[in-house]
């Protein structure tokens, strides 16, 4: 008897029987997740992109689910849930699951639910639902508004969220904290595991994603370590020259690029926004005519269909290169591709390890990044990205905290989804991470606005959300309310899209209707790779045709600067210290050794314990340089400061320039810049009053209500059909606006528009932090002739705010003469 015993003891897991099955030995990692599910814990797995997280996971959830409850003949009730940010991922992470599920438990279903299911399936899942669920965070919130919603949902023993480094840091990954707190109320021995490849703060995001501890057991964090090689280098271009700016070398790399490609297997070629996109795809068909149709384009604006067609290319190996956004930055498992080209710098080092993991995404195959430099600090960047990733310094991302708009649109939810009792439900809400802090007044406040409108909408009674029963339940009575809800819940906010077609009616994609708004009939553009004429806007359609002209103008969309991350911004500081003291040891510190020489020559070249200021006069007037290398959000705001406490000091008008290193002030009067080279000004006292004064924050507010007004389900999209357009949407929102700072000046919503544009827009935390820094740095002043190579790229960038692109160069070329001239 005992032998028998430890025989079956020794026999593996379904999981892992699978597994050898098809030849794979498990690694570590996965076996030390297997054990952490068998013991009901939670937990966060964090390991390198195609390393096998996802069967890490699910295998081991497979096993205690069969454990539980032996495959019979008819499908199990919903018992997982898999959450996943993108619809291409859901669709891949659904054929990965069925795999081993088919086969150790054929009669179990799976199902994908997302804003692309079919309308017949989703009826057929409302009927039964699968056994295991693949969804998005939307989706999952949308089965929370069903009034059976805990008969569906109460047998879930098991929730994944795919990628939650992508997610932790919005109102998505807030909106996912409140439906899994929902699960686990229905279900107290839920169990709940986060994947992710690129994090800087693991502990903390476990903390997150995971309950407090189901039956006092605490979460594991599991690091999966395996010999994954990550190779990034950088093309170097021919000539970089001792001055450079935004997209200088941009073009001139386009043939080096085409080389790379051209020797390559299947390439992706990211680009941080989809007019670099649009531009690098007409660069790649002018130098290779013959590659059409052999080469892509990739980003969010495009129509579904092509997107389609673009990946299911990649995954056949089929197209030899794919121009893309961040459209392509998750764990879509594209196995032909061999290289990953970033043109520009990535921004941040986990979103260029993020595209890395793109190439070679299979446990033992190199991931390799070929970063491109579109100027010369660029070359330095791709140095200080590629330490930085050696040496592990990744991004943090944090949980937003108590965002009311979410939490109101949540308590909606609910009460749809069944009702709610209020002392229940705000331990339950409490119970997420994100409204840890939030106050019994500040979530009575929420419910009272979702009951009768906050003070100044009780005499609309669309307003009245929900209703108080007699029972002490809260729940929604009016069908109005709850169709208009369903159809606005979620937290995904950008300008409102318009449909791009041809006049035959073929839709290409859509696009801002911001920029549709600039157009004339006549007007030509690049989108989706074609050079097109706009005609004319009507029933909420951009119509288009084929432009015969060889010219356009590149779309500019909204988002299109990215800021420079803290770990990033520090790490080029570091490469810039070596190039102080003579190391040019990295192949792309030397291609910019010509560029940092004359930057010390003919001022001082930064360096983590140094601030350099820079002072130059010309026909415009003073020209002050600050370069704190803290990202162009945080130097917005530091410029609007700096400009209001010198003009209260001495009256002037200042016009500004930011990027990513510095920001440039220019006085139209002479100023005293001693205050500056003094620490004077870099004072955190009486910081929030001065960053409000100097700047239109009442503006910023208004913008950043617009969306909060529409995820707390204040204004609406519209129907299938009816979509409202942007500016009926903004008109909304800045009606409220105004009501409610008029009438009802203590609404939450209200504080919570000031807070994001604060901590969000202008990053107020870490602008208070980049002047510590500042006052704790040596100041190296710098007294200029002519400009110097990192305070040119300033000037170019005030310049474009005001002239064409010939009278740029026309510019540009005299500056350059003056200085190649004084030089010599």
């Amino acid at each position: 008897m005992p032998g028998r015993t430890a025989a079956r003891q020794a026999q593996p897991a379904p999981g892992e029987a699978w597994m050898a099955r098809r030849g794979w030995q498990p690694f570590a990692f996965q076996r030390e997740v297997w054990q952490a599910i068998a013991e009901g814990r939670s937990g966060l797995l964090h390991a390198t992109t195609g390393s096998g997280k996802t069967y890490a996971v699910w295998l081991g959830m497979l096993d205690a689910l069969l454990a539980r409850h032996p495959p019979g003949r008819g499908a199990e009730p919903l018992r997982a849930i898999w959450l996943t940010p993108m619809r291409a991922l859901a669709s891949d992470t659904a054929k990965a699951l069925a795999q081993p599920l088919n086969e150790l438990a054929p009669a179990w279903t799976l199902g994908l639910r997302t804003g692309d299911t079919p309308s017949a399936e989703r009826a057929r899942q409302d009927r039964r639902m699968p056994t295991v669920l693949v969804t998005t965070p939307e989706s999952l919130t949308l089965m929370l508004t069903r009034e059976n919603a805990r008969e569906d949902l109460s047998q879930v023993e098991f929730v994944v969220v795919d990628e939650w480094h992508e997610l932790i840091g919005s109102k998505r990954g807030v909106q996912a904290q409140l439906a899994i707190a929902r699960l686990w109320q229905f279900n107290p021995a839920l169990v709940a595991w986060g994947l992710s490849a690129t994090l800087g703060n693991l502990e903390q995001a476990m903390e997150v994603l995971c309950h407090p501890g189901a039956e006092g057991k605490a979460p594991a964090l599991v690091q999966g370590r395996i010999d994954k090689t990550l190779l990034i280098d950088t093309l170097i271009p021919p000539d970089p020259g001792k001055y450079s700016w935004a997209g200088h070398l941009g073009a001139r790399m386009q043939q080096p690029v085409v080389e790379e490609i051209a020797k390559s297997g299947t390439t992706l070629v990211f680009t941080n926004v989809r007019s670099q996109a649009e531009i690098w795809y007409q660069l790649l068909l002018e130098a290779k005519p013959e590659w059409a149709g052999h080469i892509a384009l990739h980003h969010g604006s495009l129509d579904r269909a092509t997107r389609e067609w673009v990946e299911q290319g990649l995954k056949q190996g089929t197209l030899r290169a794919v121009v893309a956004t961040s459209s392509l930055d998750l764990g879509v498992d594209f196995l032909p591709v061999e290289r990953v080209l970033q043109i520009g710098s990535a921004k941040g080092v986990a979103r260029m390890m993020q595209r890395a993991g793109r190439s070679g995404h299979a446990p033992g195959r190199p991931s390799r990044v070929t970063l491109v430099p579109t100027n010369t600090m660029e070359l330095v960047e791709a140095a200080a990205a590629r330490w930085a990733a050696k040496t592990g310094r990744v991004e943090k991302r944090t949980s937003p905290e108590k965002p009311l708009d979410v939490l109101v649109q949540h308590i909606v939810t609910v009460a749809l989804g069944g009702g709610f009792a209020p002392d229940a439900f705000y331990a339950e809400v409490t119970s997420a991470y994100a409204y840890r802090n939030l106050t019994r007044a500040e979530f009575d406040w929420a419910v009272t606005f979702c009951e009768r409108g906050g003070e100044s909408l009780g005499a609309y009674p669309e307003y009245h959300r929900i209703v108080h029963g007699e029972d002490g339940m809260y729940t929604v009575q009016d069908k109005g309310v709850a169709k208009r809800h369903r159809l606005g819940v979620g937290t995904i906010v950008s300008d409102a899209a318009i449909q791009v077609k041809f006049l035959t009616g073929a839709v290409i994609g859509t696009m801002e209707e911001g920029f549709i708004a600039r157009l004339r009939a006549g007007d030509h553009f690049f989108f989706a790779g074609r050079l097109l004429e706009f005609v004319r806007v009507r029933d909420m359609a951009a119509y288009v045709r084929k432009a015969t002209k060889n010219k356009g103008t590149v779309p500019t969309w909204q988002g299109s600067k990215m800021a420079l991350s803290t770990e990033l911004s520090d790490a080029v500081l570091e490469m810039m210290q070596n190039a102080a003291h003579g190391e040019f040891a990295e192949p792309e510190l030397l291609a910019a050794r010509p560029m940092l020489q004359t930057q010390q020559r003919l001022s001082k070249i930064p360096t983590p314990r140094t601030l350099l200021v820079e002072s130059y006069r010309s026909r415009e007037g003073q020209h002050l340089y600050v370069y704190p290398f803290a990202g162009r959000n945080v130097h917005l705001g530091l410029a609007s400061l700096l400009a209001w406490r010198l003009a209260r000091l001495q009256p002037n008008t200042f016009s500004m320039s930011i990027n990513d290193y510095g920001f440039e002030l220019v006085g139209a009067a002479p100023f005293d810049i001693a205050p500056v080279t003094s620490q004077a000004l870099f004072t955190g006292d009486d910081l929030l009053h001065d960053v409000l004064a100097s700047l239109n924050s009442t503006e910023l507010a208004q913008r950043r209500f617009r969306e909060i007004a529409r995820v707390a389900g204040l204004i609406t999209p519209g129907y299938p059909g009816q979509p409202k357009s942007a500016k009926q949407l903004q008109a909304s929102s800045a009606l409220f606006f105004e009501v409610f700072r008029k009438y009802d000046a203590g609404n939450l919503l209200l504080n919570q528009a000031e807070q994001e544009v604060l901590s969000q827009e202008l990053e107020l935390s870490r602008l208070s932090e980049t002047l510590a820094r500042m006052r704790a740095r040596a100041v190296d002043f710098a007294e200029l002739r002519h400009p110097s190579p990192m305070s040119l790229p300033l000037m170019v960038e005030r310049f474009r705010e005001k002239l064409t692109t010939e009278q740029l160069s026309e510019r540009l070329d005299r500056i350059l003469r003056a200085m190649e001239k004084e030089e010599a």
